[in-house]
């Protein structure tokens, strides 16, 4: 049956995409009024989502508490988290939800046929008919609950309440939250739809069940179908299972417009700083605009490309300015385009309350200048040019272009019912804009909105130093206040909920719910490893690493250069010397011309540090300094000119710019290590593991933040020196003996490179240097990093191939079991983290961490019993299938042809042969609970070797002072 012939559903609009090489389907339910939009194509990634309009009518997350809570448990499927059984045993491409501030979206994707519909039947089910309203626990678990000590204390857990934690103590995300709230004080968008730690408490149970009931209404249900399916076999099962039982009904979900301002309104805020962090230069400034309708299709785009020109390219003339004047150490812009109304800000970060007046006459004076006189016009089309050729690529990494692609379709759809397909297609919006480009469009848009528009906000974010002490103390005492004030009935409620919260947490699922989970079998799974795409030739006189891949016309080229016996002096600088390629003036082009120059002819230029650890020994490894660049074939030669252009005449003798990169790249570091605590904890335990692991923390974690950082402070003592050091590591390291080329693309591609790799090659250095063969010591100790942030970060890292044991195929199924059961239900579930994680290398390196964590001591001992737990492991046929499938589905990601190439340059580097991977799968595929108990010997011996990193709450890593070596702040 074609979807024209279903009696249940009227469409509203049929079209060929020819930007997306799709047919696309407008449709609505008949009898309740479901929205569906069908993109039908030959992609096997199949996505499929059922989204709901959520407005928050205040900061309690009530929206976010339902994300997390509807997946735990349904009609159907009675499990305690179908969720987590999903992710286990699934081949899903992508499992999720997300919470946004006026949307929820409920998204899955999968390959394979059969699973993709389990989840969907799951999903669906879970929506509609959730076990919420017989199971108070869900809410209690997810959202919040109070909790009575031994000791008689009281204390506030829950997982989205820990979650949010974590989020309020990031300033930049807090600076963000107070942007939009400025814009729009009388819209769904004043409050904070993931909920406010502060105000989450106040969320009843029965306003939670309320917003279900209101919101989750097929009325009011957005749903999205994507990829090579029966597109009519899928709708039928969505009616005749789920819409069919509803009739429609009128649901007030409206998103209201916020009036345009008389006046510019101006916030003041103020977030935490450790006692020993200096106050001085760590204020936030932002100059917020309300910019038109997310309806408007062009200037949907054209902000993007005003953006890139104004300020978010290296050398753009608003940013050049601020930073001339340093007014800001790091200064950028956001356009923020996924709500009704989006706004554009720009912010200047690591700076000072006084300079407020010099920010916002500097922007306005600036942006004058550029009506008056005119954008660079190759500014405007390097921008244009870097939007259009990802738009055309449609790369999105690991996450599926049609899950992209239905998230876009929502900043439009969303708002209007009619018009769903809005800004998926773009290309004709592109060919407009370069056409406007001469015509003085850009310059009407600036004069129009950002400087003739009352509709503005200007947010400073102020440090006070302590305040995190001061809010812990408040929250203490105002928990302090709650308990006297509850009675003796009160008191024993509250021990009542949180023993019935343990008992559900702890009563296992029984057979009977858990069969209701649709699963695949072994027999379904592949057999065969992902093949390796390598072919060893020479271009001229350089290795070439060719991977054979159809590419649709583009290339995917890396100039990789071996980074050896490099002396102890210079060595920590090459984490430096990355992040300046491409930023600094050439011979032939200021920097900011350079970056539009590369946006001109690629799809983008960057440069990478990496550490190859050899699979079988984690201290043999290589490092590199790569340079990588994607373009269409023609341009594959000014790509490589360019790439010589950066390598041989970068000046790095311009002090002024490296100042300004360091404090650039230093602020986004910090920014990084507070939302990132989880890597940062990870990187730094496992510098103890391995020399492998101590160089990529010299080169990139907290000992390189620790370098740029006292770079930045002492500057002028240092530029001489650091000037000297990056110009001698250019000569060390881009030389011909250290060149290997990587390249992925059709053969016809390579003739392309010839001859300027050849010019390249001419160019490298040849002068003798100093050489000596530095290896970083291993930093064996257990550190406790001090934050201001109300959470941790927990983790313990080791290395078991060190203690003679091999690395096996199915520990790829123990991190399932452990990050999904074990980890899963003590950690996460039972202790109120947001997440924790696992990861076992073949190379040895292996880590235990939590994300978000309320806890510190308590986590570490659910780490110590791990091994104990992992040899007592029982499981059925059915759970073991589970564990394995969800290995296989970590395993089987769809790659793109750059990802195809990654995958294989990676193997090559690291020594992983075609025969290893098989190896790998076939004992994978294998396991059994047997297999998974002798694995506790890898585990214990990696816990054996006691390294430690917590990253978090200064309270709670005093608390537990005696377990660490060293307690420091982390900034």
């Amino acid at each position: 049956m074609r979807v024209e012939e279903l009696s249940s559903y009227e469409i509203l609009e049929k079209r060929e995409s020819k930007d997306i090489n799709s047919l696309c389907f407008l449709c609505r339910h008949k009898k309740t009024g479901a929205k569906v939009v069908l993109i039908s194509n030959d992609d096997e990634n199949k996505v499929f989502y059922a989204g709901f309009r959520t407005p928050p009518k205040d900061s309690t997350g009530a929206a976010h508490i339902l994300e997390h809570s509807v997946l735990c448990g349904s009609k159907e499927f009675p499990v305690k988290d179908p969720f987590v059984e999903l992710v286990k045993g699934s081949l899903n491409t992508f499992l999720n939800a997300m919470t946004y501030p006026d949307k929820t979206i409920y998204p899955v994707a999968s390959c394979n046929d059969a699973d993709f519909q389990n989840l969907m039947h799951v999903y669906l089910d879970a929506v509609f008919y959730p076990n919420i309203y017989e199971k108070e626990a869900v809410f209690c678990q997810e959202g919040w609950h109070y909790e009575l000590s031994e000791e008689g204390e009281l204390s506030l857990n829950g997982v989205v309440y820990n979650e949010m934690k974590g989020a309020f103590s990031s300033p930049d995300d807090v600076l963000e939250r107070e942007m939009m709230r400025s814009l729009y004080p009388h819209t769904v968008y004043a409050w904070e739809s993931g909920g406010d730690p502060q105000v989450i408490p106040e969320l009843t149970y029965e306003e939670f069940l309320a917003f279900h009931k209101k919101y989750y209404h097929p009325s009011n249900c957005y749903i999205y179908l994507y990829g090579n399916m029966d597109m009519a076999e899928k709708l039928m099962f969505i009616d005749e299972h789920y819409l069919s039982a509803f009739d429609e009904k009128e649901i007030d979900s409206s998103i209201g417009e916020e009036p345009a301002f008389t006046q510019q309104n101006r916030v003041v805020r103020e977030y935490p700083l450790n006692e020993e962090e200096d106050e001085e230069d760590n204020t936030y400034l932002s100059f917020n605009v309300s910019v038109g309708d997310s309806l408007d299709k062009e200037l949907y785009v054209a902000f993007q490309i005003l953006d890139y020109a104004l300020c978010s390219a290296p050398g753009a003339p608003l940013k050049k300015k601020l930073t001339d004047l340093k007014v800001g150490k790091d200064v950028y812009s956001i356009y923020e385009n996924g709500i009704r109304q989006p706004y554009f800000s720009i912010v200047a970060k690591g700076t000072s309350l006084n300079k407020e007046k010099l920010f916002l006459d500097t922007i306005k004076q600036e942006l004058e200048r550029l009506v008056r006189e005119g954008f660079d016009k190759k500014a405007l089309l390097a921008g244009i040019n870097y939007y259009e050729f990802k738009y055309r690529e449609a790369d999105f990494g690991s996450y599926p272009k049609g899950l992209m692609y239905g998230l876009q379709i929502m900043d439009s759809w969303l708002y209007d019912e009619t018009k769903p397909f809005l800004h998926i297609e773009a290309l004709d919006t592109f060919g407009e804009l370069k056409r406007k480009v001469s015509e003085g469009y850009f310059e009407a848009l600036t004069d129009k909105y950002l400087l003739r528009n009352p509709h503005t906000s200007v947010v400073i974010l102020k440090p006070h130093k302590g305040l995190a002490a001061i809010q812990e103390e408040e929250n203490k005492k105002k928990l302090e206040d709650i308990l006297e004030k509850m009675t003796p009935e009160e008191r024993a409620q509250v021990k009542d909920r949180q023993e019935l919260l343990l008992q559900f947490q702890e009563t296992p699922d029984s057979p009977e719910d858990l069969q209701k989970i649709p699963l695949l079998t072994r027999k379904d799974l592949k057999k065969e490893a992902n093949a390796l795409v390598n072919e060893e030739r020479l271009l001229g006189d350089t290795r070439l690493l060719y991977h054979p891949v159809f590419t649709n016309g583009i290339g995917y080229l890396r100039l990789i250069f071996f980074v050896k016996d490099i002396p102890r002096e210079y060595f920590p600088y090459i984490g430096v010397l990355k992040g300046c390629l491409g930023l600094l003036n050439t011979e032939h082009y200021q920097y900011g011309d350079l970056f539009n120059e590369m946006n001109l002819v690629t799809g983008g230029m960057a440069a990478v540090n990496n550490v190859y650890a050899n699979v079988e020994d984690s201290d043999r490894f290589s490092v590199t300094l790569e340079l990588k660049t994607k373009a269409l074939y023609e341009n594959l030669g000014k790509a490589v000119e360019l790439m010589q252009e950066i390598l041989f005449t970068s000046d790095f003798s311009d002090t002024k710019r490296l100042y300004e990169i360091l404090a650039e790249g230093k602020s986004r570091m910090q920014a990084q290590m507070i939302s990132a605590g989880h890597s940062v904890a990870v990187g730094r335990a496992l510098a103890g593991a391995s020399v492998s692991g101590a160089v990529g923390e010299v080169l990139s974690g907290i000992s390189f933040y620790r370098l740029i950082s006292r770079l930045e402070t002492h500057f002028e003592e240092e530029k001489e020196r650091l000037t000297e050091c990056l110009a001698q590591l250019a000569r060390m390291i881009f030389r011909k003996e250290n060149l290997m080329v990587d390249f992925v693309g059709e053969e016809e591609a390579l003739k392309e490179l010839t001859e300027p790799i050849g010019a390249l090659e001419e160019r490298l250095y040849a002068c003798p240097v100093q050489r000596e063969a530095y290896v970083p010591e291993l930093i064996k100790r257990k550190e406790g990093f001090l934050t201001s942030g109300q959470v941790q970060y927990v983790c313990r890292a080791g290395n078991f191939r060190k203690k003679g044991l091999p690395y096996h195929g199915a520990l790829r199924v123990l991190k399932v079991m452990l990050g999904y059961e074990y980890l899963w239900v003590n950690v996460r579930v039972k202790g109120g983290a947001y997440g924790c994680m696992c990861g076992f290398g073949r190379s040895g390196d292996s880590y235990f961490v939590s994300y978000r964590d309320p806890n510190l001591e308590k986590t570490l001992q659910i780490y110590e019993e791990a091994p104990e737990a992992i040899s007592q492991f029982s499981a059925d046929e059915r759970t073991m299938t589970q564990y394995v499938i969800g290995a296989v589905s970590d395993l089987d990601v769809p790659m793109n042809p750059a990802a195809k190439g990654l995958y294989s340059l990676s193997a090559y580097m690291t020594g992983l042969t075609q025969e290893m991977l098989q190896r790998e799968r076939d004992e994978l595929l294998a396991a059994e609970p047997e297999t998974m108990r002798s694995l506790a010997k890898q585990v214990k011996a990696f816990l054996n070797e006691e390294l430690l990193c917590v990253v978090g709450s200064a309270g709670k890593i005093k608390e537990a002072q005696e377990k660490f070596d060293v307690v420091e702040n982390l900034l």
